[in-house]
């Protein structure tokens, strides 16, 4: 894309809804629009987003505000229960469908993370609802409303990347085949403000996943780094953030970047949010897209399954480097 026709595509975003917010240009999309005639210029948007921003917002997603509402006040109530409740949920197996993950000391950063997080597989329900909480009452059919909900956002912006890639509508969704999805219901406590320059929600990272879907409450905190800046994005209510995922990066070989993000805390109020991870089911080979190969571009990544990046996810968390945890999947040409 060339220089004038990236300044279009940033006009068109701004004119669609992009906000300023704090200190930089949010691209926030109507999702609604890719319904009706627009669509191939909605699609455009989406993809000028991933390879410039590597996020977007939504808006007119399709699930309604007492939906969203639900979700994230389930989320207050199980961080609210007694410890011994939540506890339960500890595992150091990274192969449990469910695992509560607690704040930590990161020794290498000087840094406590301070944050406690509840991630586990929803899709299919049959399979996992039985091991989720019983606690709150509502939380089951609270995660099932919602996640039925975000699928269907989910494969919708799928079908619209694909096709913003010059792919089939369906390549990314026949790729990851009967795919599957978990979410995390992320609690930060307040910090006290003599603590907060050696206190972080989540450290910058990346996510190993396709795409992810952020629910966000009104409380400030989730940044995403543009042009080497770290950008707040505030809140807009009724709205998604969409992001990309190390997998997408290599799908759309190295095309769209996986977003780098982190969530700082607050002295004043406690901040949730739901996230909800697009993955493949484990015998998927994942690769870039042939048709985005030629001898101007060629393949970035070597194809590999996605029991294998799973098993190199983990073993990148267990090292602290998860920031390299692609590197292994580069091409010998790359």
């Amino acid at each position: 894309m060339s220089a004038m026709e990236s300044q279009l595509a940033d006009n068109e975003l701004a004119a669609s809804g992009g906000a300023e917010i704090s200190d930089g240009f949010i691209p926030l999309i109507d999702m609604e629009e890719l319904q009706g005639p627009r669509r191939s210029e909605i699609v455009q948007q989406i993809g000028h987003a991933c390879q410039h921003y590597s996020f977007f917002l939504v808006k007119n997603h399709g699930i309604s505000e007492t939906n969203m509402n639900n979700i994230l006040g389930t989320t207050r109530e199980f961080f609210k229960l007694p410890e011994q409740e939540k506890l339960k949920f500890c595992t150091n197996d990274p192969n449990k469908s469910i695992k509560l993950f607690m704040g930590f000391k990161d020794e290498s950063q000087n840094v406590f993370i301070s944050r406690e997080s509840l991630r586990f597989s929803t899709y299919p329900f049959e399979d996992y609802v039985n091991g989720w909480p019983a606690n709150p009452p509502s939380l089951r059919m609270d995660v099932m409303e919602y996640c039925t909900s975000v699928k269907r956002v989910e494969f919708a912006l799928l079908e619209a990347m694909s096709e913003s890639l010059g792919l089939e509508k369906d390549y990314i969704d026949k790729m990851l085949y009967n795919h599957g999805q978990k979410i995390s219901m992320n609690y930060y406590p307040i910090c006290q403000e003599q603590d907060l320059e050696f206190t972080r929600g989540v450290r910058p990272h990346t996510d190993p996943t396709i795409i992810t879907i952020l629910l966000q409450d009104s409380v400030p905190g989730f940044k995403v780094l543009n042009n080497g800046k770290w950008v707040d994005v505030g809140h807009i209510p009724n709205t998604l953030v969409i992001h990309v995922g190390d997998l997408l990066q290599v799908i759309s070989n190295y095309r769209y970047k996986s977003l780098h993000h982190q969530v700082f805390i607050n002295c004043e109020r406690e901040r949730v949010s739901v996230a909800s991870y697009c993955y493949p089911s484990s015998d998927t080979t994942i690769g870039p897209a042939v048709e985005l190969i030629d001898n101007d571009h060629p393949a970035i990544y070597r194809n590999f399954s996605y029991t294998e990046f799973y098993e190199e996810m983990w073993r990148a968390v267990v090292q602290h480097a998860t920031d390299k945890r692609l590197d292994t999947f580069k091409s010998s040409v790359a």
